[in-house]
Order: structure tokens, then C-alpha cells, then sequence
């Protein structure tokens, strides 16, 4: 039997399950219904993003085997929107649910030495980092990797959060509060040229679509503006492009994988990290593609063909964070050309993703310059 056959296709009025309610599962969720899927949501937070807009909300935490053992009875595929969630517990459904993605890139990309593991085995460059496990490990590193070099927890953290940039021997003394979480990994810092960022997507028979190739802007360590595509040279596109059908293979994905780059010169990309989900920099491709990245993923593991990837015109997305919603709400009036998008979060707290605006124009730095010109985003010194 070949894996057309094992895979089922996934046709409209069947059930969508969706692992996590933020604002990924909600844009997931709503072009599962645009293609007439229903959708069920898991996540601990009542009315949460996803839940707005789903068919059927299930309250409980990610691990509740109760809650995860309804989410498959009622579901006809289940997929997840962030990699934080409990691989042993998808593994315990996996014999009651169909989910196509498997846990094992979810395992690997929850976890970061199990990440760069998995990207050298790829053949794929990683900057030098050393696996640490105790203030001893860090010191012998160090003396190693050199400074500036950065420390990071194995497991979790997201926007920054788990990091610790180490600039001299003094720094070490400062590791104590990262390394209490446990494993650590050490990073060289690696000068770039630019970050960016390319979303790829593979069914279980091999087909594979890419995303053009963007740039990606972050300020706090959260990423403030997406240009699509990326200003970087022919070059270094085709070798984006190349490397990341590389994972895609070696991973044996099925369904959505972000992979965040440095480049680092126009002949040299090193892996930064990977996300086996739809990602904050693939927003723009809800207007600017052809197909978005999120009916991308429904029709990956649904197992339909998968879209064209082409973009109609240029993009620049722009996140709204907490402190970013009234200048946006007061400017909505006058902005005619942003595509805005509000998550449904009830509260606006500081560095907290509430939104995103997407504006398609030709060039970039016109709405480049028209977004610094708004003054909305002008504080980008706010510790977050």
C-alpha cells in the first residue's frame, strides 16, 4: 500500500481538532471553514482566539487525557498550533485519532538540543553551540565558544523569554536563574546580515510547496515586521529554498515547518530554529499568496493537493502588540490599504500579541517609512 493510500483524504463537513486556541489555531480554524471543515478546539483558556470561532470548545489542559480522548472521538484529523504541547500525550491518542503530522518533529522542535541534533543530521549548518547541563558545562563552553555567545533553555521559551546573552567570564555568574530550568544549550552569537524565515509544507506522499523567502524584523526579540519577500539576493534564495527541502525530507515532515535563518553572507545560511506549525512570519500570505500558509496546513493533513505559493504583490506585516491597539484602532479610519487582523485576546498587556496588519505595495520601503511615519510603533525600547 502506498502512503496516498494509508493517508485519507479529509473532505468537507468532516472535523477539524485543533491542539491549542491562540491566534495560530484561529486562523487555522477559519480556513478550515472557509473549505467547510467544522472545528474543535482543546485549550485551557475559556472564549480563547480559536474557540471564537470554532464549532465545539473543549476547556482543559493540553495533557488532560479525558479531554484529548473527546477531542479524537469527535475529530476526523487533529493537528496542533504551537509545539509547547506534551508529545507523550498526542502519543497516547494516537491509536483513537488520525493525526497526520505524528509527534516525532513535534518531540524534536520542543526540545532544542533534540533540534540541532536533528538539523546536523540533516547535513544542515547550525551555529557552534555546546549541549549544557550544569554551571561546569557552561564555564568549559564558554572557554570554547567564546563570547558573545547565548545561553538558552532546552525546553520552552519563546519570544526571547529563556535567553541569556553572555557578553564576558562575568556574565556566567548571571546563568544560575536560566540553568535552574534545566538543560541549556550555548550558542555562538553569529554577526548576520539580515534574519529570515521560510515556511515550507509537505504531505505524507512527498508533494512540497514553499513560501517565498522574507525578512524578518524584531525588536525585544519579538518579531515587529515581516517584509515578503525578502530583500536578499537570487543566490541566496535558491539556497534558503534548497535547505529547507532538505529538513523537510530529512524530518519526514507532514504539514507545516518554519524555519528561521541567519544570513550571514550571501553564500551562507545557519539555522536558527524550526516551528512544525504555521508561524508569526507567514501572516502576510493570507492576503499576499495565493493560498495561505494556514489552507496550506488544512490541506496538507487533510490531504488535499496542495496551493500555489505565489504572491500577488509585495507585503510588509506588521504585529500589534498590547501597547501598539489604540494607535491602531484610532488610525484604522485612515489607513484604507491595512488589512487588519485583531485575535480576540480580552486583554492588552505590553509585548503581548494582540494582531498583526498586513499592507500589499510594491515597495516595501514606502510602507516601511508610512508605518514609522503612524508613530504607533515609534517606542521600541520597552523591555517586554
Amino acid at each position: 500500500m502506498n502512503l496516498t493510500e494509508q493517508m485519507p483524504v479529509i473532505l468537507p463537513g468532516k472535523t477539524i481538532g485543533i491542539i491549542g486556541g491562540g491566534q495560530l489555531g484561529r486562523m487555522m480554524a477559519i480556513a478550515a471553514k472557509q473549505s467547510g471543515f467544522k472545528v474543535a478546539v482543546l485549550d485551557p483558556t475559556p472564549n480563547s482566539p480559536c474557540g471564537q470561532v470554532a464549532d465545539v470548545e473543549i476547556t482543559a489542559a493540553y495533557h488532560d487525557a479525558a479531554a484529548l480522548e473527546r477531542l479524537a472521538e469527535i475529530s476526523d484529523v487533529i493537528t496542533f498550533e504551537f509545539e509547547n504541547i506534551d508529545a507523550d500525550s498526542l502519543d497516547q491518542i494516537a491509536d483513537k485519532a488520525h493525526i497526520p503530522q505524528g509527534s516525532n518533529v513535534l518531540r524534536i522542535t520542543q526540545d532544542r538540543i533534540l533540534e540541532k541534533r536533528a538539523i546536523e543530521r540533516s547535513g544542515v549548518k547550525v551555529a557552534p553551540y555546546a549541549e549544557i547541563y550544569s554551571q561546569e558545562d557552561l564555564e568549559q563552553a564558554a572557554d570554547v565558544i567564546g563570547y558573545p555567545s547565548v545561553l538558552k533553555t532546552a525546553r520552552g521559551g519563546y519570544d526571547g523569554k529563556g535567553q541569556l546573552v553572555l557578553r564576558s567570564f562575568e556574565d556566567l555568574s548571571q546563568a544560575a536563574g536560566i540553568l535552574a530550568y534545566g538543560p541549556c544549550v550555548l550558542e555562538k552569537f553569529i554577526p548576520f546580515e539580515k534574519e529570515i524565515s521560510i515556511i515550507v509544507t509537505r504531505k505524507a506522499d512527498g508533494e512540497f510547496r514553499v513560501f517565498p523567502v522574507v525578512e524578518n524584523i524584531h525588536v525585544n526579540n519579538i518579531l515587529h515586521e515581516t517584509i515578503a519577500p525578502a530583500r536578499i539576493s537570487e543566490l541566496a534564495q535558491v539556497e534558503a529554498i534548497d535547505l529547507a527541502y532538505q529538513l523537510a525530507v530529512s524530518l519526514d515532515l507532514v504539514g507545516t515547518l518554519a524555519i528561521e535563518m541567519f544570513l550571514v553572507s550571501e553564500s551562507e545560511i545557519i539555522i536558527n530554529e524550526l516551528a512544525p506549525r504555521p508561524h508569526n512570519s507567514g501572516h502576510y500570505s493570507i492576503e499576499a499568496c495565493m493560498t495561505s500558509q494556514f489552507e496550506q496546513h488544512i490541506r496538507a493533513i487533510c490531504n488535499w493537493p496542495l496551493g500555489q505559493t505565489e504572491m500577488h504583490m509585495n507585503a510588509v506585516m506588521v504585529n500589534v502588540l498590547g501597547e501598539h491597539v489604540d494607535g491602531v484602532i484610532d488610525a484604522i479610519a485612515v489607513n484604507p490599504e491595512w488589512k487588519v487582523h485583531f485575535y480576540g485576546k480580552e486583554e492588552a498587556k505590553v509585548g503581548r500579541k494582540m494582531g498583526h496588519i498586513t499592507i500589499l505595495n510594491p515597495d516595501p520601503e514606502e510602507v516601511l517609512w508610512e508605518l514609522e511615519e503612524t508613530k504607533i510603533w515609534k517606542d521600541k525600547s520597552i523591555i517586554k
